[in-house]
């Protein structure tokens, strides 16, 4: 990999865990806020790398848009569980990924699912990669998924 595609690859890679952390507060604050304002408030306490800021405003913008759309293809593709059971980390972990797979041509499936298992490995509970993983590649092989 030549240097400037290794390093949009690595600013990538921190976007979706910032994301992820953005998701996780809105989530819990309860205050009703869309996650592109919650990017806004984690902003005023947490300085993100300008860098990422660009990828991590696309997702979180998209998440506000098609967040519908991508909880209902997260359902479609679990076995036995419901979306809101999921812990809060796997749900944004999926939401993340299944965003990317649905919606994002320049990003191939199959990265978005390397990226959403290495998200689960670092900040999901134990058998996270492997739900993650699973469920992923459930939504992968869904006939309107890009391949």
């Amino acid at each position: 990999m030549n240097a400037p595609n290794e390093r949009k690859h690595i600013d990538r890679s921190r976007a979706r865990a910032w994301v992820l952390q953005v998701h996780y507060r809105w989530e819990t604050s309860g205050d009703g806020l869309d996650l592109r304002k919650t990017l806004i408030d984690v902003q005023n306490t947490r300085r993100v790398g300008p860098a990422r800021l660009d990828y991590i405003r696309r997702i979180l913008e998209g998440l506000d848009l098609q967040r519908d759309m991508v909880d209902s293809k997260i359902v479609g593709a679990l076995d036995n569980w419901r979306l809101d059971r999921l812990s809060i980390i796997d749900r944004g972990i999926l939401r993340i990924a299944a965003l990317e797979m649905l919606f994002f041509d320049d990003i191939p499936p199959k990265v978005s699912i390397q990226e959403a298992v290495r998200l689960a490995e670092r900040w999901g509970g134990k058998d996270s990669p492997r739900f993650v993983n699973g469920v992923l590649d459930a939504l992968l092989h869904e006939a309107d998924v890009r391949s």
